[in-house]
């Protein structure tokens, strides 16, 4: 076995590989850019190394760089977690040559199946059923769009050399086709440097189930069991779990075995993921087609190690070190059930643009051991961290087992209630939603399950104006409480010898201005009218910093963080915000900003769809950025005309910047 390896990577996957390395006595080196000086997966290491720049160019994309902070350090081996050089030949290939073993497949493996219209072609030679598409070298933008015309709308067109949702178009009519491949071309050059794409027939109704494959240097091979990977949003994996509904076992043999003969074909060594199309037919039957093969360890690998009650990580490391699989196939059996939930910085509201921020506040449920865990969480943040622009936006991964798939339910929406982040926009109140939505709770399962459930998933408000404002009010009082002299005509809380005195309130909630009033009786009672609801206001806190709070006829239990003005309320069924509204603050502030129109997030501006003087029309595309990875556009808020372009194709940009302007 190793006795020191480098992870070449960052954030969670660094941190969960050097969990298992210390575990197994095996020492670690990790790698960082300057956005990582002070990351958790440094702390994880027992040595670190210095890249370069924060952009995965500039550091974590420079292989020769990382060869020689291995070689220098005296490690062994090299793992590249996934993404990054994970799926690069290339850089499998040098670490061989530089005698370093690359924890993963051979470049051979690699190369075979890290171009999707090849491995396509190899798999059909194998007997593994594919989708009807168009796989071909020749990309010529004619062609494309005749072989697009040929198999029938809709189509999906994806990068040959892509994966993570990177690289992916759905094309519904030949009219959006050309648009569509230009885009998706540009996003793949950027993410692969290979803007090559394949086509194939875009599947109704269709199911992502995966299996999971191990081989070793010996010949063996297992498969894991599956995953269902359908619930999706811009054709990345959102909710996970093992194993999947409605599968049976004649299925998951033959899944299976066709993901171990796909895996044979290529000579496979280590942990891969094969993943399959699913469609599901009108009479109930499934039939399945080959989509792709990941070349190494998937983010969704820990509901697999839930239900095996294995650790991938420690098998990885055996079989790179010469081992043979530690079980064979007839020795795997399932145990209950697993979901993964993955949190990222995002708005869901607004087409999930990604969002960066410092984490003013992050907490957690309170996780066990990783192996056949209630609760686990894989992440490489902490409180006071920050997101930046220059990576992915997944903040963590919350994992939880159950006997059952119901009991994993239940437990992921407990879990999920008890994740407390503020400073950046997040998806877990979306993804307490999907939990909670028909088609998810009764395992009716497709790619277009978020579409479909649409009406319930996005702009939804869990707790309302009024229990938001009795939150916020009930923080000021108990401030104002806690900073009292003790001298009754030095208190600022209403209270009064006799008589009600009325103190109002003014917020910004969900964009509009609301007001409250608080009526303090001469009792000492309090009484609140928020909008058409009124009663008594009580409140109250406990030691662990939770408030209590009763109002509107019901009892609440709170936890309440409060950062500037801004109030972020956190309960059992939901969480929201809400904002004060300093009066005299903005007597003066009449400046209305219209017409200009402002990057979203810090990203880099591709491509302008106008120039100055076209007339353009609300929700007409206008501009596209590109952060964290994916391509964002930036549409018409109203209809007018283009004044003036701000900046060029390729500029960087801050979130804030004025990207045009745009006149009556």
């Amino acid at each position: 076995m190793f006795k020191k390896i480098l992870i070449a990577n960052r954030g969670e996957i660094a941190c969960r590989v050097a969990a298992t390395a210390r575990r197994m006595a095996i020492r670690t080196v990790a790698v960082y850019s300057d956005a990582d000086a002070h990351a958790n997966h440094v702390r994880a290491c027992d040595e670190s190394v210095y890249l370069g720049g924060s952009a995965p160019k500039d550091s974590y994309l420079r292989w020769e760089k990382i060869l020689e902070a291995a070689k220098a350090k005296g490690a062994e081996a090299v793992h590249p977690g996934y993404g990054f050089l994970s799926e690069n030949e290339e850089f499998a290939q040098a670490c061989a040559d530089a005698g370093l073993v690359f924890i993963g497949p051979p470049p051979s493996a690699i190369k075979a199946m890290g171009l999707k219209a090849e491995s396509k072609q190899l798999m059909e030679k194998a007997g593994v059923p594919l989708v009807p598409g168009y796989h071909g070298s020749d990309q010529d933008p004619a062609l494309l769009q005749r072989e697009a015309d040929r198999i029938g709308y809709p189509v999906l067109i994806k990068a040959s050399a892509g994966g993570g949702g990177k690289g992916m178009r759905v094309v519904e009519k030949a009219g959006d086709f050309s648009a569509a491949l230009a885009s998706c071309q540009r996003e793949a050059i950027n993410s692969f440097g290979d803007d090559a794409v394949l086509i194939e027939k875009y599947v109704q109704r269709p199911r992502h189930i995966e299996i999971q494959v191990f081989g070793d240097t010996k010949g063996n091979y297992v498969y894991l069991f599956e995953r269902d990977c359908s619930v999706q949003r811009r054709h990345q994996k959102v909710l996970e779990e093992a194993p999947a509904p409605g599968m049976t076992d004649a299925m998951r043999k033959e899944m299976g075995e066709a993901a171990v003969a796909a895996a044979r074909a290529v000579n496979y060594v280590g942990a891969g993921t094969v993943e399959f199309i699913v469609e599901q037919r009108a009479d109930g039957s499934m039939t399945f087609f080959f989509m792709e093969m990941n070349t190494r360890l998937q983010v969704e690998h820990p509901v697999t190690e839930a239900i095996t009650g294995l650790d991938l990580v420690e098998w990885q490391l055996r079989v790179a070190s010469g081992e043979t699989l530690p079980l064979k196939q007839d020795q795997l059996q399932i145990h209950g059930h697993a979901i993964e939930a993955r949190i990222c910085a995002e708005n869901p509201d607004n087409n999930f643009l990604p969002a960066t921020g410092t984490l003013h506040v992050y907490r957690k449920p309170q996780a066990t051991a990783f192996q056949r865990s209630r609760v686990r969480i894989d992440d490489g943040v902490r409180e006071g961290g920050v997101i930046s622009p220059f990576y992915d936006s997944m903040i963590a991964k919350l994992i939880v087992h159950g006997a059952t798939r119901e009991e994993a339910l239940a437990r992921l929406d407990l879990a999920l209630a008890q994740t407390h982040v503020v400073g950046v926009a997040t998806n877990v109140q979306f993804l307490r939603g999907i939990l909670r939505t028909d088609s998810f709770a009764n395992a009716k399962l497709d790619t277009a399950l978020i579409e479909r459930e649409r009406a319930v998933l996005f702009d939804q408000e869990p707790l309302g104006l009024p229990l938001a404002a009795a939150a916020s009010i009930a923080c000021t009082l108990l401030a104002e409480t806690a900073t009292s002299t003790g001298d009754p005509f030095s208190r600022r809380d209403g209270w009064q010898s006799h008589g009600v005195a009325t103190r109002p309130f003014e917020f910004e909630f969900r964009g509009e201005p609301k007001s409250a009033a608080l009526r303090y009786l001469h009792d000492g009672a309090l009484s609140l009218q928020v909008g058409d609801v009124s009663g008594p206001l009580e409140i109250g806190s406990f030691p662990s910093g939770e408030l209590e709070l009763q109002f509107d006829g019901h009892r609440h239990t709170l936890n309440v963080y409060e950062d500037q003005a801004t109030a972020y309320v956190f309960a059992a069924h939901g969480a929201t915000k809400i904002t004060a509204i300093d009066r005299l603050a903005h007597a003066g502030d009449t400046h209305a900003e219209g017409g200009r129109l402002t990057a979203p997030m810090p990203g880099k501006v591709v491509s302008f769809a106008v120039k100055a003087g076209d007339k353009v029309s609300r929700g007409q595309p206008l501009a596209v950025m590109e952060a964290m990875k994916m391509e964002h556009t930036i549409a018409a808020p109203a209809d007018g005309t283009v004044e003036e372009l701000l900046y060029l194709p390729g500029d960087q940009v801050t979130e804030g910047a004025e990207l045009l302007r745009i006149g009556a």
